[in-house]
């Protein structure tokens, strides 16, 4: 990609993530999202993960920094695919449904 295209790009998803806060949408879907991972399992799956992390390394080697980093990777890495599938088709209809 071009440095033109880049910044298209970027304006324009600046202009899209600004009409999500400014219609609600955005704390909707992260309502959604959030209820999602929950009935998964995803979120307590996450959290046995770092207990494990913790016990495994020692609550006196571990920093906030690893622990951070390994559970964004992971958390980002186990979402399922059915809920990020669902949350694109929510993104869409919202912007489908508000002439874009």
């Amino acid at each position: 990609m071009n440095q033109r295209a880049d910044t298209y790009v970027a304006s324009r998803k600046i202009a899209l993530e600004k009409k999500l806060i400014e219609g609600g949408e955005e704390q909707r879907l992260e309502d959604y999202l959030r209820q999602k991972l929950i009935e998964s399992g995803w979120k307590d799956d996450l959290k046995k993960y770092c207990k494990e992390l913790i016990r495994k390394k020692g609550l006196e080697k571990v920093t906030i920094d690893e622990l951070v980093n390994e559970l964004v990777e992971r958390g980002r890495n186990t979402v399922p695919n059915k809920i990020k599938e669902d949350l694109l088709a929510r993104i869409k209809n919202y912007f489908e449904d508000e002439g874009y």
